[in-house]
This record gives C-alpha cells, sequence and structure tokens, in this order.
C-alpha cells in the first residue's frame, strides 16, 4: 500500500512546521500504516493565526463575484481528484469507496452551492419610525474562524465549513482529528490550484490538548464545530464569548405508526443504520415501534438486513466497512452487553466479526424488545445498529420518542398527514423526515439541533450556514 505522507498546510504552503514529533495513522480497514503528518505546535499556531489575518482582511474587501468563482474553481480542482482523494479516505477512515467517491463529489457541490448563495445573501430595508431615517442590514464576515472537524465524514465536514465561510469573507483554522487528516490536507493541493490568498486557508490536525488551545487562541474570533456534544460542552466552556456554530450529536428515533408503510420502515431503519459503519449523527438510533406492528416490522428488518455484507472497503460489493477506531467499537460492545443483561433480545450479528484484517469490523445488528433505559435507547451508540423499542399508541410513541437529552433528527412512517404534521410539530428535534430514513438530508435544507437539547446550536445547510457564519450589520442613513 502506498502511504500518504503529509505535511501542515500553514500559510499557502506545505510545511513540517516548528515541532519535531510525527504522527502516524493506521487504517481502520487493514492495519497498516496510512500515512503520517506533523503534530502541530504553539508556534505553528501563532503563524497560522497571523496568516489568516492577514489574508483576512483582504479577501473581506474582494467583490462577492470573484469570491463566488473561487469557490467554483476549488470544486473544479477537487472533481479532478475525486478518486484520489476517495480512496484516501476510505483508508483512513474505512468507509466503503462508494460512500468516499459519494462524499468527495459532494464536497464540490458544497462549494458550487455555497458559491451560489453567497451571492444572494442579500440584506433587506427597514421601517423607521423616523422619517429623516433609513434603515438597512447587510451581511459582513465575522474574521478568522477555528473550525474542528471530526473523523467520520473527514472531506464532507471540512466543506460544509469552508464553502460558506470562504464565499462569505472568512479565514479558515481547521483542526482535522489526528486520526483521519491526510484527505483534508491532500484536498489542500486542491485550495492552492484554485488561487486563494495565502493563509486564508490553514490546516493543522492534532490531538484535544491542540484543540483547546485552538478555541482558546485570542486571534481566533469564531468556532465551528462538529462532532460529539461532549467535547462540545468542553469547547463551549474554554471558548467565552466567541462566536460559535455547534453541530453535537444525535441519538434520533425513527417512529413507526400502526398506518405506516412497513417494508418502507424497515428499508429506512437498515439504510439509516450501515452507511459509515452507522457512525453517523442522524443514523437509526432508536426505532419506536407500534406494538400492533412491531412483529411484521421486525420480520421486514431481517429480510432488508440481508443486503448489508460487512467487509474490504475497497471492495465493491462491500456496503458496511470497518468502525473507526477503538473507542466506538468498545462503545459498542458496552451497549451490546448491558442490552443482554436488560433482557434484550439479539436478532443479527451483536459483535466484532473475527478473521478480519482488524478488530473493527462490527456485525450489522439488530436488537429487539429494547428497554427504555438501556444504553442502546439513553446514548448515541454510533455503530451499525437497529435497536428496536414498542410503544401502545401515538402518545406512546411520541413520549418514547421525546425522552432523551439529544434532539437532532428524527423520522416518522405514517399514511396519516394529521399523524405526521404533528410528530414534526412535537418531536423535540431539529429535523423531521416524513416516510424517509432517518439519515436523509440535504445539503441545501438547515440542518442542526433542537432548542433545549444537547445537541448544538446554529445550521449547517444552505443560506443559513453563511447566515451564521457573517455578522448582519444595520446601516442608518439621516436625510
Amino acid at each position: 500500500m502506498t502511504t500518504a505522507e503529509q505535511q501542515l498546510f500553514i500559510n499557502g504552503s506545505f510545511t513540517d512546521g516548528a515541532g519535531s514529533q510525527t504522527a502516524d495513522v493506521i487504517s481502520p480497514a487493514t492495519g497498516e500504516r496510512v500515512g503520517s503528518f506533523p503534530l502541530p505546535v504553539a508556534a505553528d499556531l501563532d503563524a497560522a493565526v497571523e496568516a489568516a489575518h492577514r489574508a483576512q482582511r483582504a479577501w473581506a474587501g474582494v467583490n462577492v463575484w470573484d469570491r463566488a468563482a473561487a469557490c467554483h474553481r476549488i470544486a473544479d480542482e477537487i472533481d479532478r481528484r475525486r478518486d484520489e482523494l476517495a480512496r484516501l479516505q476510505t483508508l483512513e477512515q474505512g468507509k466503503p469507496l462508494a460512500e468516499s467517491v459519494a462524499d468527495v463529489t459532494e464536497t464540490a457541490q458544497l462549494f458550487r452551492l455555497h458559491a451560489e448563495d453567497a451571492v444572494r445573501l442579500n440584506g433587506e430595508t427597514l421601517l423607521s419610525r423616523d422619517n429623516s431615517k433609513k434603515m438597512f442590514t447587510f451581511h459582513r464576515p465575522v474574521g478568522t474562524w477555528a473550525i474542528i472537524t471530526p473523523w467520520n465524514f473527514p472531506l464532507l465536514m471540512f466543506a460544509e465549513f469552508a464553502a460558506p465561510g470562504l464565499a462569505t469573507g472568512n479565514a479558515l483554522i481547521v483542526k482535522p482529528p489526528a486520526n483521519t487528516p491526510l484527505t483534508v490536507l491532500k484536498a489542500m493541493e486542491a485550495v492552492a490550484a484554485a488561487g486563494l490568498p495565502e493563509g486564508l486557508v490553514n490546516i493543522l490536525p492534532g490531538d484535544g490538548p491542540f484543540g483547546d488551545a485552538l478555541v482558546r487562541h485570542p486571534g481566533i474570533h469564531a468556532i465551528g464545530f462538529i462532532g460529539s456534544s461532549a467535547t462540545g460542552a468542553k469547547i463551549t466552556a474554554a471558548a467565552g464569548l466567541k462566536r460559535s456554530l455547534m453541530e453535537c450529536s444525535g441519538n434520533g428515533p425513527l417512529v413507526v405508526l400502526a398506518d405506516a408503510d412497513l417494508d418502507a420502515a424497515a428499508k429506512a431503519a437498515v439504510d439509516g443504520a450501515y452507511p459509515c459503519a452507522g457512525q453517523v449523527c442522524c443514523a437509526t438510533e432508536r426505532v419506536v415501534v407500534h406494538t400492533d406492528v412491531h412483529d411484521a416490522f421486525v420480520a421486514a428488518v431481517l429480510r432488508e438486513s440481508e443486503r448489508v455484507l460487512l467487509g474490504d472497503p475497497l471492495d465493491d460489493k462491500t456496503v458496511l466497512g470497518p468502525l473507526n477506531n477503538e473507542g466506538v467499537a468498545a462503545k459498542m460492545d458496552r451497549h451490546m452487553a448491558d442490552a443482554r443483561e436488560r433482557g434484550a433480545e439479539i436478532l443479527l450479528g451483536g459483535g466484532r466479526r473475527s478473521g478480519m484484517p482488524t478488530d473493527l469490523y462490527y456485525e450489522f445488528t439488530v436488537v429487539d424488545r429494547v428497554p427504555e433505559d438501556s444504553l442502546l435507547s439513553r446514548e448515541e451508540s454510533f455503530g451499525p445498529v437497529v435497536p428496536i423499542i414498542t410503544g401502545r399508541d401515538e402518545d406512546d410513541l411520541l413520549r418514547i420518542a421525546n425522552d432523551d437529552a439529544l434532539g437532532l433528527q428524527g423520522a416518522v412512517f405514517t399514511s396519516s398527514m394529521k399523524s405526521a404534521f404533528r410528530f414534526m410539530e412535537e418531536m423535540e428535534v431539529g429535523q423531521v423526515i416524513v416516510n424517509e430514513s432517518n439519515n436523509w438530508w440535504d445539503i441545501n435544507m438547515p440542518f442542526g439541533g433542537a432548542g433545549a437539547r444537547g445537541t448544538g446550536w446554529g445550521r449547517i445547510g444552505g443560506k443559513w450556514t453563511l447566515m451564521d457564519m457573517t455578522d448582519t450589520r444595520t446601516g442608518v442613513i439621516s436625510l
């Protein structure tokens, strides 16, 4: 296997940085070394912040149409490198190659989408009580953003911040996680080829302590984060009053009412559980089923599960690859042990597959009769599992769906428009998907958590991210 030795990306150039230590990236799919990168130190962070400030001051004054054109060039350069980036992401992350190809393709789409969003990010004229005043609003960049991305979608979630951030005139210092930094670093070749000002995008992968130093740095004006709620809480505690956009954990329910299309609901439950090995914030985490259709639904889920092939993520037939790291695999082990102790029925899978290149290949799992107080129900499992909980009636199903500290995305299957609207109104999540997988989303929709839940704030997707990454400025003219 060819290795991908990478460097930090600071001030428009690849560099070994000021430190002396490097870190290896080990493939969860093969157990082999994929590549390495230098570990950044405080001097590298200072250099990146200085470069970002210098570049951002100039970039903020660039016409929005020219910024949009630059984002289109980045998209074109990413498309040219699609196969190389996708293969590298699969090796370091573990997801099937087809998923990585889709991620890279969507990354390019995000840069194009937000380029077009930026040139249409209009303000408005406001009516004043004083006839001698004319008021209006417009949008200005915040400044230099610290972007902290997770390991499940290394390139795509970089783009979810980078595309709207650059299109609206911001600069970025990005910290990918230490176990999946190579694809983002490799993608900087596309950024460099697109002709962006030096220092506008800087990539410094690192661990938790480096991330803490990043968000506390006085030169950082705002923070964008995608990851766990626990890490998000640490970031906000460290960041103080800095602007932030936080997209955190989900434990979203998929609710199946008695009048649902059971075959469609079963397909959606399975489709929401195996992509990225279930390591998705809006994956099928809890399926809440009306007791009258429970048996038929479970049978349909088991039929759908037959098509989920676990194996080598570089094999075209594979749809389920390994988990990314031992931490998430151990969490799955804990959740399954707890489910067994509480009397849940393991209908399929339930553990790691032996005889594989690494110990991270987890069997596709279906668990029935899951108690409401079990770890499978109360926590985000982040693995390839369909946990099934039953409820007596519509009120009970809604109660179970909302009995959770998190509230990112949920789904409901029903043939009743009245029930669909009730769940859209009363399910405590940021998005409710009707008659489709809990894992469904669109790059042009606002995606984020509900209020009063531990899932963060702000919205990823469409014009809403641009609005979150800019200041709304008000102008008042006295005539």
